[in-house]
């Protein structure tokens, strides 16, 4: 493993940072839900499948920013 992937793979993340995450990525959603109405009005099924996949792609990068900020509300349990 690389020293840069090895310091990126043991870096903490803050929870302000985490909460910040969570929200700039849910509000890229805002554009993807306006790429699906576009598309739907359209009847542009590419477009469609291009915001379906974004939005899967949104969804699991949300889950996985809650899943972190669990596990630092878990370390912060176990610290105090």
């Amino acid at each position: 493993m690389s020293g840069k992937l090895a310091k990126a793979k043991n870096f903490k993340k803050s929870k302000p940072g985490t909460y910040l995450s969570i929200g700039t990525t849910l509000f890229g959603a805002v554009s993807v839900v306006k790429q699906a109405k576009k598309a739907k009005g359209e009847h542009d099924t590419l477009q469609l499948i291009d915001a379906v996949v974004s939005a899967a792609a949104i969804a699991t990068g949300v889950a996985l920013l809650v899943r972190e900020l669990r596990r630092l509300n878990d370390d912060d349990v176990l610290a105090g």
